[in-house]
């Protein structure tokens, strides 16, 4: 079995203007690394649009009628905060990024793929129940696990997230389910202000590790080594979704802390293991963040290298 990789051209289509750090530029420049030769062995899928059911197991039908109901006319954008915005190719991106979360879990289930990587845009991770926030419109992460559940009968579903932002609307979708567990590492004070250590869910199901700005991979590390993995671990997920931000680089200029590339393979590999013990290596990763193009597409092509090797 190879690893899929699952995207789609309408990705590109999301419009957020010349300015906006989440750019069609970004799914390009993971695309192109993913095109050299060692990726050859890679699943290429494209990514189909989620159906309402898969989004309303998440969000509310008028939080998703009101979404998919933003169609600018071409050249137009609407803003839904300050950070995020819908141009005319947006609904049809925000389908095919969710959808292709709910494609990875079936990739994986259904045993013709050993891990998935989704590179489709807008993210998700910030999406709460029902508002958009910090680039995301649909909680990718939360409907691929509910995806799990429902359909595939997954008693613990695990989502673990090394963005440098903290993804409160994972953690909010969360929070009252004890069959869903979520972890996080992230840059804390930060956008969006969310993840600190007391925040813990219904059932102790979610675990925050804040890093303080201009912390290192040497502290990464430690954290995923002595705090993550063993709580991931305890929680022995039979499916295990990663939220991949590439934001923690410490070339990323949106935030302060100070990875290098080979941090994020060694968190794929431990993760990689993880998926292993518990979940028959079912494992389905999602981009998130990542600002900076020539860190994005090193770190994706670290990730996926991983994934690949695992």
């Amino acid at each position: 079995m190879s690893v899929a990789l699952i995207t789609h051209p309408a990705c590109l289509e999301h419009d957020t203007g010349p300015w906006h750090p989440e750019s069609a530029d970004r799914l390009r420049a993971v695309l192109r690394a993913l095109e050299a030769k060692e990726f050859e062995p890679l699943l290429r899928e494209l990514a189909p649009a989620a159906t309402e059911e898969q989004l309303t197991r998440v969000h509310p039908a008028d939080y998703v009628h009101a979404i998919l109901g933003i169609r600018p006319d071409p050249g137009d954008s609407v803003p839904l905060d300050n950070d995020t915005v819908m141009s005319a190719g947006s609904a049809e991106a925000a389908l095919r990024s969710a959808g292709g979360a709910v494609h990875a879990v079936d990739a994986v289930m259904e045993g013709w793929a050993r891990h998935a990587f989704v590179a489709t845009r807008p993210p998700g991770h910030h999406a709460e129940r029902s508002k958009p926030l910090g680039f995301c419109l649909f909680s990718n992460a939360a409907i691929a696990a509910r995806h799990g559940q429902v359909r595939w009968d997954r008693k613990r579903v695990a989502v673990v997230d090394f963005d440098v932002h903290h993804g409160n609307g994972t953690q909010d979708i969360f929070a009252a389910d004890p069959g869903l567990f979520y972890a996080s590492s992230h840059q804390f004070p930060c956008f969006p202000g969310t993840g600190t250590i007391d925040e813990r869910g219904c059932a102790n199901n979610i675990l925050n590790v804040p890093l303080a700005p201009g912390a290192t991979g040497a502290d990464f590390r430690d954290a995923w080594d002595h705090i993550i993995l063993p709580a991931l671990d305890a929680f022995a997920p039979d499916l295990l979704i990663v939220s991949a931000g590439f934001d923690a680089h410490k070339a990323d200029p949106l935030a302060q802390l100070r990875l290098e590339t080979a941090d994020f393979r060694w968190v794929t590999e431990r993760l990689v293991e993880v998926a292993r013990r518990h979940c028959g290596g079912h494992l389905v990763s999602l981009l998130e963040g990542g600002y900076d193009l020539h860190a994005l597409a090193a770190c994706s092509a670290a990730h996926v290298r991983a994934l690949l090797h695992g």
